[in-house]
């Protein structure tokens, strides 16, 4: 029998503090993550995780989705890029994950998917075993994924100009064009800020295929999290204008790329390199020690391009969907990432479709 409390991290007080001593803990695993979906989208909270002596030995968050369009759902964590569980043995992993079943059979949650690579913190990445139901403790606890990303990770110190050499040759003429062409940029925390963002986010979004995230979202993140020292938004400006806006999280030592968005107009001006470097270099000369870029489609060779050419560590990331009816992992997923007709739609319409579909996403 585990020891597991299911725990509310928004209501939980000292939260972050119990997980600034857990190895493994992102920003992800924040209350403020935690209170910004809940805010925005109204989701439940069930975080497994057993406390010894005040100290956080195991964790696996979810949240509950509640949708007459895709179902009622626990997700580990709705829109995260990933979401680590943290456990250090497989009997450890392998209890969360049956724990997170009997909650799913009870709440009678049609799947429940895991953002990480389901494997103890100790022992990632691990091999496939045969089956495809939760794994026992003698057999690795990898498993037939659902959908399978990219990421990166960049090494920080405290020498701007050694991480710079670090860089692609075209990544480094790319940061001086934008300088010596006069973009500007600033590291903000305001509402202002975060508005800019979510104007050039809505015509990213569209230009993708994509609606916009309804802007209640953006207000609890300011709310949340940039209010609260836990996040930053950068702005490049050229000649008075914002034409890039990116916004990066941190927690620790730890800082994650989350949104992007430019004005197409400007990006002969290599707007975006701008942004970026001047993050790395903030949180550089702050003493983190990484910067997370989030995930990125398999598919999408220029993202992919742009994010390899600073220097950063590229690891695979796999999704894992669990029907806990059948006790069974469902096989890959087809995932689309862009509706063309969406590209041609007014952009008032495209933020109504946000503001109605994104809770149903998760």
């Amino acid at each position: 029998m585990s020891d597991f409390q299911i725990i509310n991290p928004i209501a939980y007080s000292g939260w972050n503090d119990l997980l600034l001593a857990a190895p493994g803990a992102s920003f992800f695993h924040t209350a403020e993550w935690a209170k910004v979906l809940s805010d925005a989208y109204g989701y439940q909270p069930y975080y497994f995780a057993e406390i010894e002596n005040s100290t956080l030995k195991t964790l696996l968050p979810l949240m509950e989705v509640k949708s007459f369009l895709t179902g009622k759902r626990g997700v580990s964590l709705p829109f995260t890029d990933f979401c680590p569980i943290i456990a250090s043995t497989e009997n450890d992993l392998k209890m969360l994950l049956e724990s997170a079943a009997d909650l799913g059979r009870k709440n009678k949650w049609k799947t429940i998917e895991f953002r990480d690579n389901l494997a103890p913190s100790a022992s990632r990445p691990s091999g496939l075993p045969a089956s495809n139901a939760i794994p026992s403790a003698s057999q690795p606890p990898g498993l037939p994924a659902s959908l399978s990303f990219i990421t990166h990770e960049l090494k920080l110190n405290n020498n701007p100009e050694d991480i710079f050499s670090g860089f692609r040759e075209s990544t480094r003429r790319n940061i001086r064009k934008a300088e010596k062409e006069g973009v500007g940029a600033e590291v903000c925390t305001t509402d202002a800020a975060i508005k800019e963002f979510y104007r050039l986010n809505c015509a990213t979004r569209k230009k993708h295929g994509l609606p916009p995230q309804p802007s209640r979202f953006f207000d609890a993140v300011f709310r949340h999290i940039l209010s609260k020292d836990q996040g930053i938004v950068v702005l490049a400006t050229y000649k008075g204008k914002v034409i890039a806006a990116a916004v990066y999280f941190h927690f620790r030592d730890r800082a994650i790329f989350k949104y992007g968005a430019s004005d197409q107009n400007y990006r002969r001006l290599r707007p975006n390199y701008r942004v970026m470097w001047e993050a790395i270099k903030w949180y550089a000369q702050r003493g983190y020690r990484s910067l997370h870029f989030g995930r990125t489609d398999r598919g999408h060779d220029g993202l992919l391009q742009f994010k390899s050419g600073w220097g950063a560590a590229e690891t695979p990331l796999n999704y894992y969907q669990y029907d806990p009816a059948q006790n069974v992992f469902m096989p890959e997923k087809s995932f689309k990432t862009a509706y063309p007709l969406l590209k041609i739609t007014p952009l008032p319409l495209l933020k109504l479709a946000g503001r109605l579909l994104y809770r149903h996403v998760g």
